[in-house]
């Protein structure tokens, strides 16, 4: 009798916003081996209610893309029927004997019904496993069509890789119009259960984001042919299961983020990125509620700070507070996450201009926001107990105008301090003074910000890798652990408060800029001031990993290891 399995079956859609894939739904029934996972996405539907034409006439496309169906199986991988068996190997899996024959004991079977193919193709492309290589061969003698190797490097040890793996055998799937793929680890015997299960997490996630492209906004789109990905030897089963269910979680997270972020500022406005953050709280009622800021509710609440800001844009701010609370149980731990919202930044006054401004992808200045609304969508779906989540952005413009906010003009806090605005293209941190002190409002324990908030830090840490700020090291360390199981790069940096003395003003408490040293220490020193001593805070400065120049795409930073520090909070 077949072992019995659960086939999983997570499905996305949006029943009233052309903009994002922003309801997952998940149905559970039972098959028999081997497992399937299904990661689907439905038609994008248009608003219910009649809305203004967009700037420049542009909407999104609505777009279908096709089911990736993940089977974890054990077949011998020489029996596997399909279009592409990818094998991931590290540079000592190549090893070969006095004969030249693979010593790998999958790479010699293989390549012993290849009459030895994949060793003299390999020799002759100088493939040595190396992260980053690749060869795919069309072969006969197998039941896949083709054979490729894809290098691990010397030894695979973070899911970062794995990761690398599963976009790499996609790309290998979309050149050759594969629709369906088999992954196997040339070395997976040596790895331990949970070596494996998190293989297999890091593999599928990389598979989906690497088949992800954007294409609501291009007049013509392409449809991928990849249809279904068995993952051979990694085991199967409820745990493997489950793992495979989270990956489909925190992935639509990330695709959630990425849409976001590459939405242009004509049709991500702060009103927009407001209904997208309150269509997730309604998506997941049951655990979501949602709070939505009208300038008149923040006046009140005195964010001077956060309103200047906003003052020369036509589209109003808004201010988003979701908050997170489990299904059942106690609350045991209160956290915030806090995400940067500017829709589009140019400067202010102080104009971005030159090369390397890079105002024409200022779009991506909520990137911070766009991290914090995919956690709240995986987490939706994930619904963790013991802990409650907080997720807050001041969401405007940076623009110019007669009313705006001027170089040398003082605005005041929410909490009272007052600002010299010596640099209007320093403003994001002015919105996250106002967020910062509204997060500590809520009587949250831990607070964690997310902000694409200098070009420093990029000079500092180039592009993959986002600095972090905290004076609590422990707080650092859950992050950091958080980032590791993401396998997001963070790198943490000093808060020198020697460096605050390039921050007084002689008219304020402070101005929002110091000197060009040091600037994204400066700029933490400044966040800084508008959280309570008594709450543990770490700032991400994303200026860099938010953005993929190669991809000219989003990447979706920040969602994968918010998810992971708030379940190390959660109860379970």
């Amino acid at each position: 009798m077949a072992a019995i399995a659960t086939a999983i079956v997570v499905s996305f859609s949006n029943s009233s916003s052309p903009l994002f894939l922003s309801k997952l739904t998940s149905r559970l029934h039972f098959a028999s081996f081997p497992m399937r996972f299904h990661l689907s996405t439905r038609k994008l539907m248009s608003h219910s209610q009649p809305r203004a034409s967009t700037l420049g006439l542009t909407h999104p496309t609505i777009i279908e893309t096709p089911k990736i169906s993940f089977t974890a199986t054990d077949v011998d991988v020489t029996e596997w029927k399909g279009d592409i068996l990818a094998v991931g190997v590290t540079e000592k899996d190549l090893t070969r004997d006095a004969k030249s024959r693979f010593e790998n004991l999958i790479l010699n079977k293989i390549d012993s019904k290849l009459d030895g193919l994949l060793a003299e193709a390999s020799s002759e492309e100088d493939f040595s496993g190396k992260v980053g290589q690749s060869t795919v061969l069309r072969i006969k003698g197998l039941g896949s069509k083709r054979v490729g190797l894809i290098g691990l490097g010397q030894s695979p040890s973070n899911i970062a890789l794995f990761k690398g793996f599963g976009e790499a055998v996609v790309a290998a799937a979309k050149s050759a119009q594969a629709s369906n793929v088999a992954i196997v680890l040339a070395s997976s015997e040596g790895l331990s259960s949970e070596s494996k299960l998190n293989s297999a997490y890091a593999i599928a996630s990389g598979a989906v984001l690497g088949l992800f492209e954007d294409q609501r906004y291009k007049s013509e789109s392409k449809k991928p042919t990849l249809r279904s990905i068995d993952i051979i030897g990694l085991g199967k089963g409820p745990e493997l299961e489950k793992k495979l269910k989270y990956a489909g979680d925190v992935s639509s997270g990330i695709l959630f983020g990425r849409e976001l972020v590459n939405s242009p500022a004509n049709v991500l406005t702060p009103g927009v990125l407001a209904e997208e953050a309150s269509k997730v709280a309604s998506t997941y009622s049951d655990v979501f509620t949602a709070t939505i800021l009208n300038v008149d509710q923040c006046k009140e609440l005195k964010m001077g700070s956060y309103l200047a800001v906003a003052e020369a844009s036509a589209n109003p701010p808004h201010f988003i507070h979701l908050v997170y609370k489990p299904p059942i149980g106690t609350v045991n731990t209160k956290l915030a996450l806090v995400g940067k919202g500017l829709t589009f930044d140019s400067g202010g006054y102080n104009i971005k201009t030159g090369p390397g401004c890079s105002i024409e992808l200022m779009k991506f200045d909520m990137g911070g926001s766009a991290a914090v609304l995919g956690a709240a969508k995986a987490l939706g779906q994930i619904k963790p107990l013991g802990v409650e989540v907080h997720f807050i952005v001041a969401a405007c413009e940076n623009m110019i105008s007669g009313t705006g906010m001027r170089p040398g003009d003082v605005v005041t806090a929410s909490n009272g301090k007052t600002i010299e605005v010596n640099n209007t293209d320093a403003e994001g941190r002015l919105t996250l003074a106002d967020a910062l002190v509204y997060a500590c409002n809520q009587g949250v324990d831990k607070i964690v910000d997310l902000a694409t908030l200098t070009g420093a830090c990029v000079v500092a840490l180039g592009p993959s890798v986002a600095g972090i700020f905290s004076p609590n090291d422990e707080l650092v360390k859950e992050v950091v652990e958080a980032s590791e199981l993401s396998g997001e790069k963070l790198w943490r940096l000093p808060i020198e408060e020697s460096y605050w003395e390039s921050m007084k003003s002689g008219v304020a408490d402070m101005v929002n800029t110091g000197g060009r040293q040091g600037g994204s220490i400066t700029a933490a020193l400044f966040l800084k001031q508008f959280v309570d001593e008594k709450i543990q805070w770490l700032h991400i400065d994303m200026a860099g990993p938010v953005w993929n120049d190669k991809k000219r795409s989003a990447t979706g930073f920040g969602v994968a290891t918010l998810v992971e520090w708030v379940l190390k909070n959660a109860s379970s």
